[in-house]
């Protein structure tokens, strides 16, 4: 890939830049007359935007963000659907000098408002609903931010001291304000979930490293066309939607819908070049495929089957995309016909389904990483393919595993520039996370005799779902406060009882009942509604009844690693774990 004739053009030089504003002002310089950004909603195309027309938009908003005190160090936070005005709101809060606080739109009102406390934002960019929301949960008298700037919001709406974004824009020209490489260019959060936020304090120098190695790896340049589904607080979307595509000139597609008969329409009335999906998605995209492949007749099937098999038998060592794309020509044309690569990471893939996809000549670039990490510190790079592991380091990353077993498992140990800084306020968690300057993954592995990095499981109590969510199981307790019980505390199954796996993660709660009381329908019913007010991704599967109490330490905190031992010496996971 990264040999390809196309990519000797264009990209700036990112080892000359010393921030993310000085780098896309540059790219909006060479880049001006190139489309940036297309915006469709179903058949209707919104808008498309050169460089030169995004920056005039993102200059407007820097100089009304200035003209209100906007400076040098300044926190703005940003809450949106993919929409060009994303990445034109990113853009002015670095020319500015600021600090971008990407965060989820599919987050509560009240977890919004809980990180936008926590990271002290002076500036929030939002949609009107969404801000709505936010104004009428309980903690919102006490939130202090001196400028809200609202989207879509009706005529006379009631604002709430926000300001519409038609009237966000200045007359005066914005300084850009320089930043070096140590500064702090986001706040992103880690974990969608209530409880203890975590949000990692990410350099310029972070994003510039990481953003050099996976266009080494995966060049962009003037006629790419990225397809953006994925959200662009997204580590992901946020740097190969955003900075990687914008750097070497590449063009945006954010779709307003993500229906899937529009997305697949997308791929071929734009031409797709490359698209990140994470595993759930890509998931229903295989099953897709398979059922129209079961649909066809004996013979075309008979085919088929054989064309795949001479494709997967001559791109065995390495990908052969033109042969791919003559053998396996309506797969191909299916996806738009200049489709090159699925990005995937964010949650464990399976080794079969990333296999279904290469044998049709789909290359997919499965990586490893972790929002401390920034986007990546594993990608596979097809010398050859190897669908059961997740790559090999990234240019300029370092990885050990620590105190491995006979089999060479133990936990995984990162170090690099594109790691964090540290946790926003939490030095406590900095000092858990970042021992000597190596980032504690919690996630075991092992290298293979070719230096790929296999996945076994995880050290800490979390899961990551297939949409590529965190949850930490200590944040979603409060959903479970004043369930009628003595105790409870929630795990992630394969925390109690370890397994060589990552696949199917799930979340339990262990309940330890009053005196004399049983689990009857009622504390069923119960437990069920409450866990039905989650948003699904977080939602435990199971429960375990025990009958001790809890070990405690002496200010009373629950000692759930010495609870987990219990747990799993005494019971086994199959006789002891019931479904809810």
């Amino acid at each position: 890939m990264a040999n390809d004739p196309h990519s000797q053009v264009v990209m700036i030089d990112l080892g000359r830049q010393e921030s993310l504003g000085s780098a896309l002002r540059e790219a909006v310089d060479k880049f001006a007359g190139e489309t940036c950004l297309i915006e469709a909603d179903r058949e209707r195309e919104n808008h498309r935007l050169t460089f030169r027309q995004y920056n005039d938009m993102s200059m407007r908003l820097a100089g009304f963000m200035q003209d209100r005190g906007f400076r040098a160090g300044s926190r703005a936070a940003i809450i949106m659907t993919n929409q060009s005005r994303w990445p034109v709101s990113a853009y002015a809060v670095f020319y500015s000098g600021g600090v971008l606080v990407p965060l989820d739109y599919k987050l509560t009102a009240a977890e919004q408002l809980a990180h936008l406390k926590h990271c002290h934002a002076e500036v929030l960019i939002t949609e009107y609903h969404i801000w709505r929301a936010i104004t009428q949960c309980d903690g919102f008298p006490d939130l202090s931010i001196g400028t809200v700037i609202v989207t879509d919001a009706p005529k006379n709406a009631e604002m709430q001291g926000a300001i519409p974004w038609d009237e966000a824009r200045s007359a005066n020209e914005p300084v850009f304000i320089p930043r070096k490489r140590s500064d702090w260019a986001c706040i992103v959060y880690s974990s969608g979930t209530g409880g203890r936020p975590k949000g990692c304090v990410m350099t310029h120098d972070n994003y510039l490293e990481q953003c050099a190695s996976l266009t080494a790896l995966y060049p962009f340049w003037p006629g790419v066309r990225y397809l953006s589904i994925l959200p662009s607080n997204h580590a992901i979307d946020f740097m190969v939607g955003f900075i990687g595509p914008f750097v070497c000139g590449a063009t945006v597609v954010h779709l307003r819908t993500l229906r899937p008969e529009f997305v697949r329409e997308s791929f071929s009335r734009y031409k797709i070049t490359y698209v990140a999906l994470v595993p759930l998605i890509l998931k229903n995209l295989q099953a897709g495929l398979q059922a129209r492949f079961d649909e066809l007749p004996p013979v075309k099937r008979f085919v088929f089957n054989l064309l795949r098999a001479i494709n997967k038998a001559m791109t065995k060592s390495q990908p052969n995309l033109d042969l791919s794309r003559k053998l396996l020509k309506q797969v191909h044309e299916g996806f738009g016909g200049e489709l090159r690569a699925i990005f995937t990471g964010g949650a464990f893939s399976d080794p079969g389904m990333l296999q279904f996809f290469y044998d049709l000549g789909i290359q997919v670039g499965n990586g490893y990483g972790l929002t401390e990490a920034g986007t990546a510190l594993t990608l596979n790079d097809f010398k050859p393919f190897r669908a059961d592991t997740v790559g090999r380091p990234l240019p300029g990353v370092e990885l050990k595993i620590l105190n491995p077993d006979p089999d060479g498992i133990g936990q995984v140990a990162a170090h690099s520039r594109t790691i964090m800084s540290n946790y926003l306020d939490d030095p406590e968690l900095t000092a858990e996370t970042i021992v000597d300057g190596w980032l504690m993954t919690g996630d075991l592995g092992r290298f293979d005799s070719m230096g790929h990095l296999q996945l076994f499981g995880r050290v800490k109590n979390m899961i990551v779902t297939e949409e590529g969510k965190n949850v930490y199981p200590e944040d979603i307790e409060s959903a479970f406060e004043g369930l009628p019980v003595k105790e409870f505390c929630v795990f992630a199954a394969n925390y109690i009882w370890p397994e060589r796996s990552m696949l199917g993660e799930k979340l339990i709660i262990v309940l330890h009942l009053d005196d004399e009381k049983v689990f009857d329908e009622t504390l069923k019913q119960d437990l069920i509604s409450r866990n039905n007010r989650l948003l699904n991704f977080k939602r435990i599967s199971g429960y375990v009844i025990w009958d001790e109490e809890f070990p405690r330490t002496a200010s009373m905190k629950i000692k759930r690693i010495v609870l987990a031992e219990q747990i799993r010496a005494r019971f086994d996971r199959q006789e002891s774990l019931k479904e809810l």
